[in-house]
């Protein structure tokens, strides 16, 4: 890696430890790397400099672990972070590879099944409050859906959002200082999945009883698999203070989660994700959910990749808002002002009126210079460093 794009706590990379523990299986071939356990792959990334590590609570602990074997994970986990800084930023529940969740946990017809994984939930609760982990994620793998006759939709989000109304609970029960994040999904590993874009995860939290307490994570391959713009999804959750955390990959649109590293596709448009992020002063991490290539041998490459490809697309932020003649195109757009224009910041009669009786003349608006093949050009020429 080129020394001046290596990682900086301040960057706040964190990375999902199930990214480096995943070893190249897929529907079609076995593995391809050998296993590393959850411990290690923390201690592989705070090596290479990343600033914190997701978890599901199974990547650390043993699904039939007992109480003691559990006890002695979380031991040798917390003496890890102690030793290397490193830190636990975001946990979640694995209710989607145990045969029970076969036809959801949350969205599950089957009560008991339900119960299990709002208990499986909040033990993972509390592990995230014992490792100071402040986000908890909600993705929902198994929530959704194949045959439609079988389940009716109404139902299944009646069941959701009373479970995540019980965690929100919990949590204000215990204390703990401690947020949840919906992920949306189109699709896969269900043919249809419930809350499957950025919109439907924030209509559905303003139906919850402490909505204050739950936002969302997009992930940028999750967003490309349903055809629409990384750029204004994240955006949408940003502008109403629901962007709890952010999910980074690369992704072709329209194919199966390919998980692929920052920048392997689609880098124009993680690009002004980046920007958005950076414009907007984003404080939280910036957390890679990928998976190294199949071919890959180790995951360590993978891991450095992904940070160094962020580090860039920074820079080349940066390069895009200081560049001269961007700014002289882009500044009068943005800045253009009508006689009227602050009659539409608040609705009374008397700005009605104004706005009634004002004399348009659309034909000279129709005019006005809009250079958006200059500016998308610059844009090219700042990534393709010709500029």
């Amino acid at each position: 890696m080129a020394k001046s794009y290596k990682p900086r706590k301040s960057d706040k990379f964190a990375f999902g430890v199930w990214c480096v523990m995943n070893r190249g299986r897929d529907p079609f071939g076995v593995e391809t790397r050998p296993a590393i356990t959850g411990l290690e792959a923390v201690r592989g990334l705070a090596k290479h400099g990343a600033y914190g590590f997701e978890y599901h609570d199974n990547d650390l602990i043993p699904f039939d672990a007992t109480a003691g074997e559990a006890r002695k994970i979380v031991a040798e986990l917390k003496r890890i972070m102690k030793s290397t800084g490193i830190r636990a930023t975001a946990g979640t529940t694995n209710l989607f590879t145990h045969p029970v969740f076969r036809d959801g946990a949350f969205t599950s017809h089957d009560p008991e099944v339900r119960a299990f994984a709002v208990q499986k939930a909040m033990n993972l609760l509390d592990l995230a409050a014992d490792l100071d982990t402040r986000v908890v994620l909600l993705w929902g793998g198994r929530e959704g859906a194949e045959v439609d006759g079988a389940k009716d939709p109404v139902d299944a989000l009646q069941h959701l959002r009373e479970c995540v109304n019980f965690l929100c609970e919990y949590i204000i029960d215990r204390r703990y200082p401690i947020l949840l994040s919906i992920e949306p999904k189109p699709n896969e590993p269900r043919g249809d999945m419930y809350l499957p874009t950025t919109g439907h995860a924030l209509a559905f939290i303003e139906t919850l009883e402490h909505p204050f307490m739950v936002g969302t994570n997009p992930e940028f391959a999750h967003v490309k698999m349903a055809g629409l713009n990384p750029y204004h999804e994240y955006a949408q959750a940003l502008e109403v203070g629901k962007l709890f955390d952010v999910h980074m990959n690369g992704q072709k649109v329209g194919r199966f989660d390919q998980d692929m590293s920052i920048g392997a596709d689609g880098l124009k448009e993680i690009f002004f994700v980046c920007k958005l992020l950076k414009d907007y002063a984003y404080a939280g991490t910036v957390a890679v959910d990928a998976h190294p290539f199949r071919t890959e041998i180790e995951p360590w490459d993978f891991v450095d990749r992904c940070m160094c490809s962020w580090r860039m697309l920074i820079e080349k932020v940066d390069a895009l808002n200081s560049d001269r003649e961007y700014r002289q195109l882009l500044g009068p757009l943005v800045a253009q002002k009508g006689p009227l224009a602050a009659a539409l910041g608040q609705y009374t009669a008397a700005n009605a009126a104004k706005l009634r009786g004002h004399a348009y003349r659309p034909d000279k608006m129709a005019v006005r210079p809009l250079p958006y093949e200059r500016i998308d050009q610059i844009v090219n020429e700042v990534l393709m460093g010709v500029r």
